[in-house]
């Protein structure tokens, strides 16, 4: 048998073409709406509520009884969520599952941010997930995230994505003073502590003399803002534009990421170019996955996390209990409920854990073995193993699983291939795989090919998107193995 994959693009006929283009508009769409994860929730909710799911708080406070086919949904302190449709057969017998993460790597704004220096007003940061810093410097960027008051209202920000916003930007220096810079290696040629974002450069508005002698003597407050007009400024603006005070930072979570729309890329309009696509686009394919499959046997879970990217920790990412609470309540409103009935659901389920994989790109061929490497249009992706070096860290899915999912993805002809990160000592990551495989389930990492992996604009197939989709739907759907 040749090993060689199919190119998807040649197997698909105008129907199916149609579809795809649909699909990766609505996936547009997503990222646009999505660039931080309470807004990845936002717009999960938004949509799967549409769809006929409800809150299992909500259900659990009603008493309300499970039937096959009901649709229920939990969400995580706004950061994460479970979704659940009931299946034919008992919870104890397993479910199908597909895990992905919401969050990406980003900068963050600390919690004492706001400082003026030779009359320009910056943000300090602090950055989120594995970035090359060098990166994020001398492209527009834009702020988003909440701001908590004291009275617990909650004041949202999204500001340069609109047309008409301002956008902010992290400077670098310029090529002809860089000579010392440019001797430095990539990991340090921009510092950490450099990616601090510049957003003002007007000083606020001085009394004049009138009004100076009106008022007698000047306050502390007017010496202040003279001494720091520009901070000043932007103070006054947040003020009375969001009611923002500068403690008020104290509880924020404000997500520094790329200004832009997600785009069509090439010629042919054949891949995605957009921020956050790890690992938001096998988010999306999940979640339209659970949305467009109507009954199964087994009850069909999908898990949206946080924190992968720094190690799924907190209460928000893949180690909380938050997973297990929910299915323990799941089986209780279904009547199954028990310690042993719930370490038996868990251990006989099977489990996809979508996340992206690297694509082959020819320009940095040496850091691939490429008989083991997944390519741009050649459709879904299996990652038997991850981790690094001698596969530490890593959920290594076992031979029988995998043949299963052959199987699967073959009696409903989706195209796929299988991959490595990389080559064996140059490669290593990590997913939610290994976390899941704790309960004793089947567990294999599956997902989109990427390139630009955690850049600010990473690249997809729109044909991989599609393919990939398509897997997650005849996996959720299929038996048991």
């Amino acid at each position: 048998m040749e090993m060689e994959r199919k190119v998807t693009w040649e197997t698909y006929d105008a129907a199916q073409l149609k579809e795809l283009e649909a699909l990766n508009q609505e996936y547009r769409d997503f990222l646009d709406n999505g660039k931080t994860e309470r807004e990845c929730i936002d717009t999960i909710v938004n949509t799967i509520e549409a769809e006929g799911y409800r809150e299992l708080e909500s259900l659990i406070e009603s008493g309300a009884k499970l039937q096959k086919g009901d649709k229920v949904y939990s969400v995580c302190m706004n950061k994460s969520i479970a979704m659940f449709q009931i299946g034919e057969k008992p919870l104890t017998e397993g479910m199908n599952i597909l895990g992905a993460h919401i969050d990406s790597p980003r900068i963050d704004v600390k919690q004492n941010p706001l400082y003026e220096d030779s009359s320009l007003a910056y943000l300090d940061t602090h950055y989120y997930g594995g970035v090359k810093k060098y990166q994020w410097v001398a492209i527009p960027l834009a702020l988003h995230g909440v701001v908590v008051k004291k009275d617990g209202s909650i004041v949202e920000l999204n500001i340069g994505d609109n047309e008409d916003d301002p956008v902010f930007f992290v400077s670098d220096l310029l090529i002809h003073l860089a000579a010392e810079q440019m001797k430095k290696t990539a990991a340090q040629v921009i510092e950490g502590e450099a990616l601090d974002l510049i957003v003002g450069s007007r000083p606020i508005r001085i009394d004049s003399g009138e009004e100076k002698e009106e008022k007698k003597e000047e306050t502390e407050e007017d010496k202040k803002k003279a001494k720091e007009a520009v901070k000043a400024g932007i103070l006054d603006i947040l003020k009375e534009t969001y009611g923002i005070e500068e403690e008020d930072f104290l509880s924020a979570e404000l997500e520094i990421v790329p200004a832009g729309k997600a785009r069509e890329a090439g010629f042919d309009r054949s891949m995605i170019l957009a921020y956050g696509q790890d690992d938001r686009v096998c988010a999306f394919t999940s979640m339209r996955a659970m949305l467009d499959v109507k009954e199964t046997e087994r009850t069909m879970c999908c898990i949206l996390v946080d924190k992968e990217e720094i190690g799924s920790v907190g209460a928000t990412g893949m180690h909380s209990r938050f997973f297990e609470n929910a299915v323990a309540e799941l089986m209780n409103l279904n009547g199954e409920y028990s310690e042993l009935n719930l370490r038996r659901c868990l251990a006989h389920s099977c489990m996809l854990s979508s996340d992206v994989s690297a694509g082959y790109d020819p320009s940095y061929a040496s850091c691939f073995e490429k008989k083991n490497a997944a390519f741009l249009g050649k459709g879904m992706v299996f990652n038997k193993f991850t981790g690094s070096r001698g596969k530490s860290g890593s959920n290594d899915a076992n031979a029988e699983y995998m043949a299963h999912l052959r199987k699967v993805m073959d009696e409903k002809g989706i195209l796929w291939q299988t991959a490595e990160l990389g080559k064996v000592d140059v490669g290593g990551g990590g997913t939610i795989a290994y976390i899941l495989a704790e309960y004793g389930m089947n567990v294999i990492d599956s997902g989109v090919a990427v390139l630009n992996m955690h850049a600010p604009w990473e690249a997809t197939s729109k044909a991989d998107v599609y393919e990939t989709y398509r897997g997650y739907k005849a996996f959720v759907e299929g038996a048991s193995m």
